[in-house]
């Protein structure tokens, strides 16, 4: 007779200290676990729930302005110093971890409109309404004394004075150059007191400017004229341009994709452009109400932020044509610009109540050390809510948000409006000969004419 004996060997299931987990075997067949679906869709219902629950993305405001805000700038060598510009000439320098002011940086007589900080972190470069470019010195990012922010308020190390006012400043991602835009686009070096170069197509002011990520010779400005521009500084002349119908107010390139960037526009939508085909945008981004002032990828390059007339900050996934997520407040006023931090964790927004907010870029996530289980049980969780996102109820809870009764109104209006267009176009199409009124698509509509 034959006897079949279970043996284990004790060092499998046997714990080493009294404090570990017990050792649980598991059978995976899927003959023997026939409610696995619906266990499965059960959780992902459950932690779409748990996410809504625990949805708390604002982490804080950091006052200290008199006056609006109106730009702001990261440091690209270190993590939680930000700086930022308001409209009565005060620039400081804030340390995220701590919500204080470092430094101050007093010296412009109007608006400050740009800030932007070399590719090293030293130097700090701001322009504004003054018609004057400074350049100072960044202290070392903690809340000590340093030599260079005696009494907390900085020196400049450079003052140009030049002939218009400014409206932005960029500087190169890798290099020694930064750009101001104003009447014209103006190419500076560190260590000259006039522009090495200036290019002009038109006689618009030229009102954003941002410098190519992979290329750092290419930039790309937006004008007042509606036009965005797109330079080359090895050409003596600018290179493409487009013209769209309404103002584009900022433009943020994709750093994971330097080919493609993504305009801020008055018509309360994003448009993302290739930079080789500028005839037709590759994707609309629609969800604002109002003008869309300020835009800003994240270093993953998978989303962006943007912030709007409206009240109200949105992240948008690279290729998604509504937003992910809205953050808004009682308090928050007009927003002029947003950050997301270099970790790609945090978002920082500038508005007109003179106060700078931190958000979480993904609202429900836990801040502070995550132990191993709680890691993998989050990573289980968004694995299985993903794997049944398609299905209607976990689509619902998922996709829900509450919204300010205005921002609300608005909304059901312009969608009012978008419905009747359509009809009345619809109906034109078919009270007329055949092939006489070309439909177009919304990606090239806005467009009026593209220029080389």
């Amino acid at each position: 007779m034959k006897v079949k004996v279970i043996s284990r060997s004790t060092d499998e299931f046997t714990r080493e200290r009294s404090q570990d987990l017990q050792r649980v075997f598991r059978n995976f067949d899927p003959n023997l676990r026939t409610q696995e679906k619906a266990v499965e869709y059960v959780r992902a219902l459950n932690a779409a729930k748990l996410d809504k629950i625990f949805a708390r993305p604002f982490i804080g405001a950091m006052d200290g302005h008199i006056d609006a805000i109106s730009c702001m700038a990261k440091n690209p060598n270190h993590l939680k110093g930000i700086f930022s510009g308001s409209m009565d000439g005060d620039i400081r320098l804030w340390d995220l971890a701590s919500r204080r002011t470092v430094c101050q940086f007093p010296g412009h007589q109007g608006a400050v409109r740009g800030l932007t900080v070399s590719t090293d972190g030293r130097v700090l470069v701001s322009c504004g309404t003054d018609a004057t470019v400074r350049l100072w010195n960044v202290p070392v990012p903690t809340l000590m004394q340093s030599d260079d922010c005696s009494d907390n308020e900085a020196k400049p190390l450079e003052v140009y004075v030049w002939k218009n006012a400014f409206w932005a400043v960029d500087h190169q991602w890798d290099g020694e150059l930064f750009a101001t835009a104003g009447a014209q686009v103006d190419i500076w070096n560190h260590n000259r007191s006039q522009p090495v170069n200036s290019f002009e197509w038109g006689k618009d002011t030229a009102i954003s400017v941002r410098f190519n990520p992979g290329e750092p010779n290419i930039l790309a400005t937006s004008a007042s004229d509606r036009s965005i521009t797109i330079y080359d500084l090895r050409l003596s002349s600018p290179a493409r341009k487009i013209v769209m119908r309404t103002k584009t107010n900022s433009i943020a390139w994709n750093p994971m994709e330097p080919m493609n960037f993504t305009a801020a526009n008055e018509d309360c939508n994003c448009y993302s452009y290739d930079a080789r085909r500028l005839d037709e945008a590759r994707c609309v981004h629609k969800d604002h109400v109002s003008a869309v002032m300020d835009i800003d990828y994240s270093p993953t390059g998978r989303e962006f932020v943007t912030g709007s007339y409206d009240r109200s900050v949105r992240i948008f996934q690279y290729n998604g044509g509504h937003s992910r997520e809205i953050y808004h407040t009682k308090r928050m006023q007009r927003v002029f610009c947003v950050k997301f931090s270099c970790d790609a964790s945090y978002i920082v927004s500038g508005s007109d109540d003179t106060n700078l907010r931190l958000w979480k870029a993904k609202a429900s996530e836990q801040l502070g050390v995550l132990l191993p289980r709680e890691r993998k049980k989050h990573e289980y969780l968004e694995a299985v809510k993903n794997r049944y996102k398609h299905l209607p109820e976990v689509k619902r809870i998922v996709r829900h948000r509450h919204l300010p009764k205005a921002i609300y109104k608005a909304a059901s209006l312009r969608r009012i409006m978008t419905e009747a267009a359509r009809k009345k176009d619809e109906r034109r199409r078919a009270h007329s000969a055949p092939g006489s009124i070309p439909s177009e698509s919304l990606r090239k509509k806005r467009i009026i004419q593209e220029v080389e």
